[in-house]
């Protein structure tokens, strides 16, 4: 990987390549909104990170805009942002991306919150632990590929059971809960359509009883599920039950690779599982839903006509 490639490999890097504009201590929701932690107490298998939580502001702008990365994250968080106007009685759990280095959560978080919640469908942004397998923060490297991110999963399944649980109380139909992720949060959006019934964690409490299956999955521009190579990887294991799956990603994608959504959706294929893939020859890596001149940066509109097909939402 060249050292271009390197310094987009992930919006992480994007970071350490650029000056930076601003740092506070633990990133915080716009007003009007409060994160909850996702667990009673200390979340399982806590690992040590290299210093206190953090949320940077680049000073180099991403399509016009700055943009935050969160890091050093030890207590998981949801903000659930509520439909405006109409409710579809949907619910998206967004799970920004980052290399399982940082996570963006602007650029793939409060963002696509802003878009869900605008056509009627509730969101939940999930802060979850950072740094974390793949990533080792202790050699600064990703050793382990194909490694089963346990932590965030954890994170991940619990926040799905939580929003099952609390259905009645957000104005929630429990059977169309789905997933958003982008790059690494789009791995563990592929992670959590195919071990929701893993057992990472002894429940804590009754929320853990519910199901952390997602209704449906759009993982964008995702990474992890293979080297380059034609397999997927191992720790997916695509069943009939994977629930219907919309992927997006660039052919110009020089960090993940459009081999990732190939190989997924493949798998997919193969178990009759519904999905609907979308491939652009421009659109890089991580952009979000911010406007490019590029076309790929409409996907919006294709992600919601695939919602009306499913029947996750009307009109």
């Amino acid at each position: 990987m060249n050292a271009m490639k390197l310094c987009i490999a992930a919006f992480g890097l994007l970071m350490l390549c650029t000056n930076v504009h601003a740092k506070t201590s633990v990133w915080q929701p716009a007003a009007g909104h409060t994160q909850m932690p996702i667990w009673p107490g200390v979340a399982p298998d806590l690992q040590p990170v290299p210093g206190p939580e953090t949320a940077t502001v680049s000073e180099k702008l991403l399509a016009g805009r700055p943009a935050t990365a969160v890091t050093n994250v030890t207590r998981p968080t949801m903000t659930v942002y509520a439909p405006v106007g109409r409710n579809t009685g949907a619910a998206v759990l967004v799970i920004p991306g980052g290399g399982f280095q940082i996570l963006a959560i602007d650029l793939e978080g409060t963002e696509t919150c802003d878009w869900l919640i605008s056509r009627g469908i509730t969101c939940v942004l999930l802060k979850y632990r950072v740094p974390s397998l793949p990533y080792d923060w202790k050699c600064d490297c990703r050793p382990h590929n194909f490694a089963l991110s346990v932590s965030s999963l954890q994170d991940v399944q619990r926040t799905m059971r939580l929003v099952r649980f609390h259905a009645s109380q957000w104005h929630v139909d429990p059977h169309r809960i789905g997933v958003l992720g982008y790059s690494a949060g789009g791995f563990l959006a592929a992670e959590i359509s195919t071990n929701f019934d893993r057992q990472l964690y002894a429940p804590v409490d009754a929320a853990d009883k519910e199901s952390a299956r997602p209704d449906f999955a759009m993982p964008i521009y995702p990474g992890h599920l293979t080297r380059g190579d034609g397999k997927l990887n191992p720790n997916i294991p695509v069943s009939g039950r994977t629930p219907p799956t919309f992927l997006l990603q660039a052919e110009d994608d020089y960090v993940d690779g459009v081999d990732q959504s190939l190989v997924y959706y493949t798998a997919l294929a193969k178990a009759k599982v519904p999905a609907e893939m979308h491939l652009y020859a421009h659109g890089g890596h991580a952009f979000g839903l911010r406007p490019t001149a590029n076309p790929i940066s409409g996907w919006s509109k294709l992600a919601e006509a695939w919602l009306r097909t499913i029947g996750i939402v009307q009109g």
